[in-house]
């Protein structure tokens, strides 16, 4: 059964290989945002608007350490997929050995560093004093389940290295079930306000994570790691960290500027800050798909690179751009029709000022999908071949963009400035990233002698 689990992509129809791979990783991304919007909206309709521009206004926060947490699993994961694509099995659970022992160094001082910090993180970003107190509760219970976030993130990160993608999902589709049902029990009938809707999220990801390691150890033989693979080897752990912290960092630089953006956005008010959290929560909903391509390419290239296929690495990049054009032109359609209406789920009819503001930032973002699928695809693929460098540079342009729309476009155009920023920072990441993918390319090319 483990064996007929995993999945090698370096033979067959990129086509055929991109769609079964990527299909069960959407699910799982829709699934999980499925819960994280049933989370907003429990909170919009039980708790209030204040109470759901608290939880919005921690959003770049959480992105910020939450991301990182995340990043630096999937980067874990790329040797690992080196070394099952090269089919040297010992050698992958070496790195799997050393890879559970840096994640839990990794979630053990992230959880202390960042719990300590954040009640000044909020006042250092300006968050309204009638909702500083929700934000505050939800995200230092967030925080506190890092290791939670560390613990499914790795595990599920090391079953898609090899290929499979829908064991993860189905931990992730029983996750998402729990977390709206603890929502509803923590919140509606215990009466916890927004810290019920933060420790949901935690218990639930945690009971995902254990789930999936029981499953993990009875049924994934190849995983079965020998007392001697337990043992640490700094070479593998430094190789480790140069994928992991690169594409972990990737994504907390990219956060800085959503932070300046987010502290920019604060001072227009609760309402805009409502508006912005429902329209992101419904956006971030249509860009699943995007993020499963992204991850397929991880896994897709990191294999492909190991088995010295590189030929392979164009064929699924332009199957990649076909799919996520189609679905770009497909989403910005409903959306432009239909986003309104799904802002609205997240409070009251009463709110139609909220309503109009989040119709109009997910028209605007929705419009320049194209760019972020290109992001996506092409550094998630740069990541899988190796080079998680140019994924920071890459975020570097994105936090650039961002701080510049915090910095600038908001305190001249206002709520307009924050709904360009997201693709401003987009437009100038693909800038960057599509010479460096075809540098990149040649450089894997002179160092296999093809």
């Amino acid at each position: 059964m483990a064996k007929d689990s995993t999945k090698d992509m370096t033979v067959g129809s990129p086509m055929r290989l991109i769609l079964g791979f990527s299909i069960p990783l959407l699910f799982g991304f829709l699934f999980q945002q499925f819960y994280s919007v049933v989370d907003t909206v429990i909170v919009g309709r039980f708790l209030g608007m204040n109470a759901l521009a608290g939880v919005g206004a921690t959003g770049s926060i959480n992105f910020m350490i939450i991301g990182f947490c995340m990043g630096v699993c999937s980067g874990f994961a790329i040797p690992i997929a080196h070394k099952f694509g090269a089919r040297d099995y010992s050698g992958m659970r070496r790195f799997v050995a050393n890879c559970t022992w840096l994640s839990i160094m990794f979630s053990v001082v992230l959880t202390v560093i960042v719990v300590s910090l954040c009640r000044s993180i909020l006042v250092w970003m300006k968050t309204p004093e009638d909702i500083f107190e929700d934000a505050y509760i939800y995200i230092l219970i967030i925080f506190i389940g890092i290791p939670a976030t560390f613990l499914y993130n790795m595990l599920s990160g090391i079953i898609r290295s090899m290929g499979d993608s829908k064991t993860p999902l189905v931990f992730l589709t029983l996750s998402s079930f729990m977390n709206i049902g603890l929502d509803l029990l923590c919140i509606v009938t215990f009466q916890m306000g927004v810290a019920g809707a933060a420790v949901a999220t935690v218990a639930s990801q945690l009971i995902s994570g254990v789930l999936c390691l029981i499953y993990m150890i009875k049924k994934f033989e190849i995983l079965h790691v020998s007392r001697e693979e337990w043992k640490i080897d700094t070479s593998l752990m430094k190789t480790l960290c140069g994928m992991g912290v690169p594409m972990g960092l990737q994504y907390s630089i990219t956060a800085i500027g959503s932070v300046i953006l987010q502290t920019s956005v604060n001072t227009l008010g609760s309402l805009i800050v409502a508006a912005v959290t429902a329209g992101s929560k419904v956006n971030m909903f249509f860009c699943c798909p995007f993020d499963a391509l992204g991850s397929t390419m991880a896994t897709y290239g990191g294999q492909n690179v190991g088995a010295k296929k590189l030929e392979r690495l164009d064929q699924g990049l332009k199957v990649c751009v076909f799919l996520g054009a189609v679905y770009s032109v497909a989403a910005f359609i409903f959306l432009y029709f239909f986003g309104g209406s799904l802002a609205g789920l997240f409070v009251d009819t009463a709110e139609s000022a909220m309503e109009a503001n989040a119709s109009q930032f997910l028209i605007i973002v929705s419009a320049f999908f194209f760019p972020l699928a290109l992001v996506n695809i092409i550094r998630f693929l740069i990541q899988g071949m190796g080079f998680g460098t140019f994924a920071i540079l890459a975020g570097v342009f994105e936090m650039i963009a961002r701080a510049l729309a915090g910095l600038v476009l908001v305190p001249v155009f206002g709520f307009m400035g924050a709904c360009f920023a997201s693709p401003l920072a987009w437009i100038l990441a693909d800038a960057f990233l599509i010479p460096a993918y075809i540098h990149v390319r040649r450089k894997l090319q002179r160092m296999m002698g093809e």
